[in-house]
């Protein structure tokens, strides 16, 4: 089996949030010192559910990531979880993009690589939450899609899978190829081994551009972009105390349900 895992290289989701800050003219973060990027955390649980696939069925994982050089290490991360290869996507094309344009490249390298039977993703990247690449995926591949999944099991040519719900989980019988979306109620990812980041450490990880993939300038980043960012900000929390006097507990009772009223909060 042929499996595909694509991942994204976020910010430290465990950063704390004072030392985030934005550029408000170019509507981006300004990554916190001294704190690398990781791999975004349900893509750690895509990686480890091929993985397990790998192990149980045999065949190849190959791990794909669209962004700048310092992904290859996100890359490297997943191969010594166990991956067999990795292919960053990388080309000042591709900057300032949205789902859309993320799903159009991450198909794009998918068919390159091709003969695939399976893609595995995160439900969602842990920066900007939007759930949409997998589906997107999806659609530009012609294959059906599964989201968020909390169990995998492959037969032959079909996936059985455990289909988070609100009340639950519904199992769904797709046939392959398909693209499958994973939460992290499906494991645990592993810690890589001693052996796997020396492996990864010498693997090479190949770098393809917008042409490398058939694809125009004008198809992908913010050429091809079918949503806007308008304005990013740190919403601003302030607060207003104010203390109620009285000569008694009962008259500065009386006074707060005065100021409540006066708010029309009561």
């Amino acid at each position: 089996m042929n499996i595909v895992v694509c991942i994204k290289q976020i910010p430290d989701p465990e950063t704390p949030a004072a030392q985030f800050k934005i550029d408000s003219a170019t509507n981006k973060v300004i990554p916190a010192q001294g704190v690398p990027p990781k791999i975004s955390p349900f893509d750690e649980n895509a990686v480890e559910a091929a993985v397990q696939l790998k192990e149980k069925v045999g065949g190849k994982v190959s791990v794909i990531s669209m962004g700048a050089k310092q992904a290859s290490e996100a890359l490297k991360t997943a191969v010594a979880m166990g991956c067999d290869e990795g292919f960053l996507l990388d080309d000042p094309a591709f900057a300032d993009g949205d789902s859309a344009t993320t799903a159009t490249v991450l198909a794009a390298a998918i068919n390159k690589i091709g003969a695939c039977d399976l893609v595995v993703t995160g439900r969602q990247a842990g920066d900007w939450d939007a759930g949409q690449v997998g589906s997107g995926l999806a659609e530009i591949l012609g294959v059906p899609a599964v989201m968020p999944a909390r169990g995998i099991e492959v037969s032959d040519s079909m996936a059985t899978v455990q289909r988070v719900v609100d009340d639950g989980y519904e199992v769904i019988e797709v046939p392959l190829p398909a693209v499958i979306s994973v939460s992290n109620e499906i494991n645990t990812p592993r810690y890589p081994t001693l052996r796997g980041i020396m492996t990864a450490a010498r693997k090479q990880i190949p770098v393809w551009s917008a042409a490398d993939l058939g694809l125009s300038a004008s198809s992908v980043g913010a050429a091809g972009a079918r949503s806007k960012l308008l304005k990013l900000f740190i919403p601003v929390r302030e607060g207003k105390c104010e203390v109620m006097e009285g000569e008694s507990v009962e008259e500065m009772a009386a006074n707060l349900a005065k100021a409540l009223r006066s708010a029309k909060l009561i």
